[in-house]
Protein backbone atom coordinates (compact mmCIF):
# COMPACT_ATOMS: atom_id res chain seq x y z
CA UNK A 1 0.00 0.00 0.00
CA UNK A 2 2.78 2.42 0.86
CA UNK A 3 4.90 4.45 -1.54
CA UNK A 4 8.66 5.03 -1.76
CA UNK A 5 8.71 8.78 -1.08
CA UNK A 6 7.21 11.33 1.30
CA UNK A 7 7.58 15.09 1.08
CA UNK A 8 8.73 16.32 4.51
CA UNK A 9 9.63 19.85 5.59
CA UNK A 10 10.35 21.06 2.09
CA UNK A 11 12.03 18.10 0.41
CA UNK A 12 11.34 14.57 -0.73
CA UNK A 13 12.74 11.84 1.48
CA UNK A 14 12.66 8.07 1.45
CA UNK A 15 9.69 6.51 3.21
CA UNK A 16 11.66 4.98 6.07
CA UNK A 17 13.39 8.31 6.82
CA UNK A 18 10.12 10.20 7.37
CA UNK A 19 10.20 9.75 11.14
CA UNK A 20 8.74 11.53 14.16
CA UNK A 21 10.25 11.66 17.65
CA UNK A 22 8.23 9.78 20.30
CA UNK A 23 8.02 12.94 22.42
CA UNK A 24 6.59 15.07 19.63
CA UNK A 25 3.75 17.23 20.93
CA UNK A 26 1.29 16.02 18.27
CA UNK A 27 1.73 12.40 19.32
CA UNK A 28 0.65 13.19 22.88
CA UNK A 29 -2.00 15.88 22.40
CA UNK A 30 -3.36 15.57 18.88
CA UNK A 31 -1.90 18.91 17.78
CA UNK A 32 -1.99 18.13 14.08
CA UNK A 33 -3.93 19.58 11.17
CA UNK A 34 -4.62 17.54 8.08
CA UNK A 35 -6.50 17.24 4.83
CA UNK A 36 -7.53 14.37 2.60
CA UNK A 37 -7.47 14.81 -1.17
CA UNK A 38 -7.81 12.44 -4.11
CA UNK A 39 -6.04 12.28 -7.43
CA UNK A 40 -7.86 10.53 -10.26
CA UNK A 41 -6.12 9.03 -13.27
CA UNK A 42 -7.11 10.68 -16.54
CA UNK A 43 -4.77 9.84 -19.40
CA UNK A 44 -1.16 10.44 -18.36
CA UNK A 45 -2.18 12.80 -15.58
CA UNK A 46 -3.01 12.63 -11.91
CA UNK A 47 -5.97 14.99 -11.66
CA UNK A 48 -6.33 16.34 -8.12
CA UNK A 49 -9.88 17.19 -7.11
CA UNK A 50 -10.21 20.79 -5.90
CA UNK A 51 -6.78 21.14 -4.26
CA UNK A 52 -7.11 24.89 -3.74
CA UNK A 53 -10.29 24.52 -1.68
CA UNK A 54 -8.71 21.76 0.40
CA UNK A 55 -5.62 23.78 1.20
CA UNK A 56 -7.59 26.93 1.92
CA UNK A 57 -9.51 24.90 4.49
CA UNK A 58 -6.23 23.54 5.84
CA UNK A 59 -4.87 27.04 6.41
CA UNK A 60 -8.10 27.94 8.19
CA UNK A 61 -7.70 24.87 10.43
CA UNK A 62 -4.12 25.94 11.17
CA UNK A 63 -5.36 29.36 12.30
CA UNK A 64 -7.91 27.76 14.61
CA UNK A 65 -5.25 25.43 16.05
CA UNK A 66 -2.76 28.30 16.38
CA UNK A 67 -0.24 26.28 14.43
CA UNK A 68 0.70 28.53 11.50
CA UNK A 69 1.32 26.73 8.25
CA UNK A 70 4.82 27.32 6.83
CA UNK A 71 3.37 26.97 3.32
CA UNK A 72 0.73 28.92 1.45
CA UNK A 73 -1.88 27.32 -0.80
CA UNK A 74 0.26 27.40 -3.95
CA UNK A 75 3.22 25.88 -2.13
CA UNK A 76 1.05 23.06 -0.77
CA UNK A 77 -0.19 22.35 -4.30
CA UNK A 78 3.41 22.30 -5.58
CA UNK A 79 4.44 19.91 -2.80
CA UNK A 80 1.50 17.65 -3.66
CA UNK A 81 2.47 17.57 -7.33
CA UNK A 82 6.09 16.78 -6.46
CA UNK A 83 5.03 13.87 -4.25
CA UNK A 84 2.68 12.42 -6.85
CA UNK A 85 5.45 12.60 -9.46
CA UNK A 86 8.08 11.07 -7.19
CA UNK A 87 5.80 8.13 -6.41
CA UNK A 88 4.51 7.97 -10.01
CA UNK A 89 0.96 7.99 -8.70
CA UNK A 90 -1.76 8.87 -11.18
CA UNK A 91 -4.52 7.72 -8.80
CA UNK A 92 -3.96 8.21 -5.09
CA UNK A 93 -5.22 9.38 -1.76
CA UNK A 94 -3.23 12.43 -0.65
CA UNK A 95 -2.52 13.26 2.99
CA UNK A 96 -0.95 16.64 3.83
CA UNK A 97 -0.24 17.19 7.52
CA UNK A 98 0.94 20.01 9.76
CA UNK A 99 1.95 18.99 13.27
CA UNK A 100 3.84 20.16 16.32
CA UNK A 101 7.13 18.36 16.65
CA UNK A 102 9.60 17.90 19.50
CA UNK A 103 9.77 20.96 21.71
CA UNK A 104 11.27 21.64 25.11
CA UNK A 105 8.26 20.63 27.20
CA UNK A 106 5.57 18.01 27.55
CA UNK A 107 3.13 20.67 28.71
CA UNK A 108 -0.15 21.27 26.94
CA UNK A 109 0.97 24.55 25.39
CA UNK A 110 3.35 23.33 22.71
CA UNK A 111 3.56 26.57 20.76
CA UNK A 112 7.26 26.97 21.51
CA UNK A 113 7.99 23.78 19.57
CA UNK A 114 8.65 23.45 15.83
CA UNK A 115 6.00 23.12 13.14
CA UNK A 116 6.56 20.10 10.88
CA UNK A 117 4.93 19.39 7.51
CA UNK A 118 4.47 16.34 5.30
CA UNK A 119 2.67 15.26 2.14
CA UNK A 120 2.09 11.55 1.54
CA UNK A 121 0.40 9.85 -1.40
CA UNK A 122 -0.88 6.29 -1.22
CA UNK A 123 -2.93 4.05 -3.52
CA UNK A 124 -6.48 3.79 -2.18
CA UNK A 125 -9.50 2.27 -3.89
CA UNK A 126 -13.09 2.43 -2.60
CA UNK A 127 -13.33 3.21 1.11
CA UNK A 128 -16.00 0.69 2.06
CA UNK A 129 -15.02 -1.99 -0.45
CA UNK A 130 -15.60 -2.75 -4.11
CA UNK A 131 -19.37 -3.30 -3.92
CA UNK A 132 -20.30 -0.47 -1.58
CA UNK A 133 -20.67 2.24 -4.23
CA UNK A 134 -23.40 0.19 -5.92
CA UNK A 135 -25.00 -1.85 -3.15
CA UNK A 136 -24.67 0.66 -0.34
CA UNK A 137 -23.70 0.16 3.28
CA UNK A 138 -25.44 -0.45 6.59
CA UNK A 139 -25.10 2.28 9.21
CA UNK A 140 -26.12 2.82 12.80
CA UNK A 141 -26.84 5.88 14.88
CA UNK A 142 -23.93 6.06 17.27
CA UNK A 143 -24.23 6.26 21.03
CA UNK A 144 -21.47 8.88 20.91
CA UNK A 145 -22.72 12.46 20.52
CA UNK A 146 -20.99 15.14 18.47
CA UNK A 147 -19.80 18.04 20.67
CA UNK A 148 -21.88 21.15 20.18
CA UNK A 149 -20.86 24.65 19.13
CA UNK A 150 -18.17 26.06 21.39
CA UNK A 151 -16.91 22.64 22.48
CA UNK A 152 -14.73 22.02 19.41
CA UNK A 153 -14.39 23.70 16.03
CA UNK A 154 -16.25 21.30 13.75
CA UNK A 155 -15.16 23.32 10.72
CA UNK A 156 -11.47 22.62 11.39
CA UNK A 157 -9.73 19.31 10.59
CA UNK A 158 -7.62 18.98 13.73
CA UNK A 159 -6.20 15.56 14.57
CA UNK A 160 -7.30 15.54 18.20
CA UNK A 161 -10.93 16.00 17.17
CA UNK A 162 -10.90 12.60 15.50
CA UNK A 163 -10.52 10.60 18.70
CA UNK A 164 -14.32 10.54 18.95
CA UNK A 165 -14.68 9.65 15.28
CA UNK A 166 -12.55 6.56 15.89
CA UNK A 167 -14.86 5.49 18.72
CA UNK A 168 -17.90 6.02 16.51
CA UNK A 169 -16.46 3.84 13.76
CA UNK A 170 -15.18 1.12 16.13
CA UNK A 171 -18.58 0.90 17.83
CA UNK A 172 -20.34 0.61 14.48
CA UNK A 173 -18.02 -2.14 13.24
CA UNK A 174 -18.25 -4.05 16.53
CA UNK A 175 -22.04 -3.98 16.16
CA UNK A 176 -21.92 -5.30 12.59
CA UNK A 177 -22.32 -2.01 10.70
CA UNK A 178 -19.98 -0.32 8.25
CA UNK A 179 -20.37 3.20 9.62
CA UNK A 180 -21.85 5.28 12.42
CA UNK A 181 -23.94 8.43 12.26
CA UNK A 182 -23.40 11.02 14.98
CA UNK A 183 -26.13 13.14 16.53
CA UNK A 184 -25.45 16.42 18.28
CA UNK A 185 -26.30 17.16 21.90
CA UNK A 186 -29.89 17.97 20.89
CA UNK A 187 -30.36 14.70 19.01
CA UNK A 188 -30.01 16.17 15.52
CA UNK A 189 -28.10 14.45 12.72
CA UNK A 190 -24.59 15.79 12.09
CA UNK A 191 -22.43 13.44 9.97
CA UNK A 192 -20.66 10.09 9.88
CA UNK A 193 -17.32 9.37 11.49
CA UNK A 194 -15.61 11.13 8.58
CA UNK A 195 -18.30 11.86 5.99
CA UNK A 196 -21.08 14.34 5.32
CA UNK A 197 -24.59 12.96 4.92
CA UNK A 198 -27.47 13.69 2.52
CA UNK A 199 -31.09 12.56 2.73
CA UNK A 200 -33.56 12.41 -0.17
CA UNK A 201 -37.09 13.09 1.06
CA UNK A 202 -39.71 13.51 -1.64
CA UNK A 203 -38.31 15.86 -4.26
CA UNK A 204 -35.75 17.48 -1.96
CA UNK A 205 -32.15 16.75 -1.07
CA UNK A 206 -31.55 17.64 2.59
CA UNK A 207 -28.24 17.96 4.41
CA UNK A 208 -27.36 19.32 7.86
CA UNK A 209 -26.10 22.90 7.82
CA UNK A 210 -22.84 24.44 9.01
CA UNK A 211 -24.48 25.33 12.33
CA UNK A 212 -25.10 21.63 13.02
CA UNK A 213 -21.53 20.76 14.06
CA UNK A 214 -20.42 19.42 10.68
CA UNK A 215 -17.29 19.76 8.61
CA UNK A 216 -17.78 21.92 5.52
CA UNK A 217 -16.86 19.14 3.11
CA UNK A 218 -15.33 19.89 -0.27
CA UNK A 219 -17.06 16.86 -1.79
CA UNK A 220 -20.27 17.99 -0.07
CA UNK A 221 -19.98 21.23 -2.01
CA UNK A 222 -19.43 19.29 -5.26
CA UNK A 223 -22.59 17.27 -4.64
CA UNK A 224 -24.67 20.38 -3.94
CA UNK A 225 -23.44 21.88 -7.22
CA UNK A 226 -24.17 18.69 -9.16
CA UNK A 227 -27.63 18.35 -7.63
CA UNK A 228 -28.54 21.92 -8.53
CA UNK A 229 -27.31 21.31 -12.08
CA UNK A 230 -29.59 18.26 -12.28
CA UNK A 231 -32.57 20.36 -11.17
CA UNK A 232 -32.74 18.81 -7.69
CA UNK A 233 -33.74 21.11 -4.84
CA UNK A 234 -31.03 21.17 -2.16
CA UNK A 235 -31.82 22.42 1.34
CA UNK A 236 -29.68 22.77 4.45
CA UNK A 237 -31.82 21.91 7.46
CA UNK A 238 -31.56 20.82 11.07
CA UNK A 239 -32.31 17.11 10.74
CA UNK A 240 -33.96 15.11 13.54
CA UNK A 241 -32.97 11.45 13.88
CA UNK A 242 -36.44 10.33 12.78
CA UNK A 243 -35.83 11.60 9.25
CA UNK A 244 -33.17 8.93 8.81
CA UNK A 245 -36.00 6.36 8.99
CA UNK A 246 -38.31 8.41 6.76
CA UNK A 247 -35.82 9.17 3.99
CA UNK A 248 -36.33 7.69 0.53
CA UNK A 249 -32.56 7.67 -0.01
CA UNK A 250 -29.47 8.41 2.08
CA UNK A 251 -25.87 8.73 0.99
CA UNK A 252 -22.51 9.71 2.46
CA UNK A 253 -20.04 12.02 0.74
CA UNK A 254 -16.36 12.70 1.31
CA UNK A 255 -12.92 12.47 -0.25
CA UNK A 256 -12.45 8.88 0.88
CA UNK A 257 -16.04 7.59 0.52
CA UNK A 258 -16.80 9.70 -2.61
CA UNK A 259 -20.58 9.20 -3.07
CA UNK A 260 -21.73 6.08 -1.21
CA UNK A 261 -25.37 5.04 -0.70
CA UNK A 262 -26.71 3.90 2.68
CA UNK A 263 -29.09 0.96 2.41
CA UNK A 264 -30.12 0.73 6.07
CA UNK A 265 -29.92 2.68 9.32
CA UNK A 266 -30.27 0.82 12.62
CA UNK A 267 -31.37 -2.19 10.53
CA UNK A 268 -34.30 -0.18 9.13
CA UNK A 269 -34.21 -0.36 5.33
CA UNK A 270 -33.79 2.95 3.52
CA UNK A 271 -36.25 3.21 0.62
CA UNK A 272 -36.08 -0.05 -1.31
CA UNK A 273 -32.78 -1.09 0.24
CA UNK A 274 -30.68 -0.21 -2.79
CA UNK A 275 -29.29 2.89 -4.46
CA UNK A 276 -32.11 5.21 -5.44
CA UNK A 277 -32.47 7.29 -8.61
CA UNK A 278 -31.32 10.60 -7.09
CA UNK A 279 -28.21 9.07 -5.57
CA UNK A 280 -27.46 7.27 -8.83
CA UNK A 281 -27.80 10.41 -10.95
CA UNK A 282 -25.52 12.40 -8.63
CA UNK A 283 -23.00 9.57 -8.32
CA UNK A 284 -22.84 9.06 -12.09
CA UNK A 285 -22.16 12.74 -12.74
CA UNK A 286 -19.53 12.92 -9.99
CA UNK A 287 -17.64 9.89 -11.27
CA UNK A 288 -18.12 11.00 -14.86
CA UNK A 289 -16.29 14.23 -14.07
CA UNK A 290 -13.44 12.75 -12.01
CA UNK A 291 -12.77 9.97 -14.54
CA UNK A 292 -12.84 12.28 -17.56
CA UNK A 293 -15.94 10.70 -19.06
CA UNK A 294 -17.83 13.99 -18.61
CA UNK A 295 -16.54 17.54 -19.05
CA UNK A 296 -15.05 19.23 -15.99
CA UNK A 297 -17.27 22.25 -16.51
CA UNK A 298 -16.66 23.69 -13.04
CA UNK A 299 -12.88 23.41 -13.27
CA UNK A 300 -12.54 21.10 -10.27
CA UNK A 301 -9.61 19.02 -11.49
CA UNK A 302 -6.01 20.18 -11.47
CA UNK A 303 -3.87 17.92 -13.70
CA UNK A 304 -0.36 16.84 -12.73
CA UNK A 305 1.64 15.17 -15.50
CA UNK A 306 3.25 12.04 -14.06
CA UNK A 307 6.70 11.43 -15.47
CA UNK A 308 9.70 10.29 -13.42
CA UNK A 309 11.50 13.40 -12.21
CA UNK A 310 15.03 12.12 -11.89
CA UNK A 311 16.38 15.46 -10.71
CA UNK A 312 14.02 15.34 -7.72
CA UNK A 313 15.03 11.77 -6.92
CA UNK A 314 18.72 12.61 -7.08
CA UNK A 315 18.06 15.32 -4.48
CA UNK A 316 16.72 12.78 -1.98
Amino acid sequence: MWAPYIWKNGELCEWEKAQVHVLSHALHYGTSIFEGLRAYEIGENACVLRPREHFERMLFSCRVARAPSPLDVDQWIEATAATLRANEHRAAYIRPLVYRGLGETLGLDGRSGPIETIVATVPWATYFGADALERGIDAQVSSWRRPGAGAVSALAKIGGHYAEAQMVLAEAKDNGFAEGIMLDQMGHVTEGSGQNIFLVIGDELITPGLGDSILEGVTRNCIRTIAADLGITVREATTPRDLLYKADEIFFTGTAVEVCPVRSVDRIIVGEGRMGPVTRAIQQMFFGIVTGALPDKWGWLEPVCIEPLMQERRAV
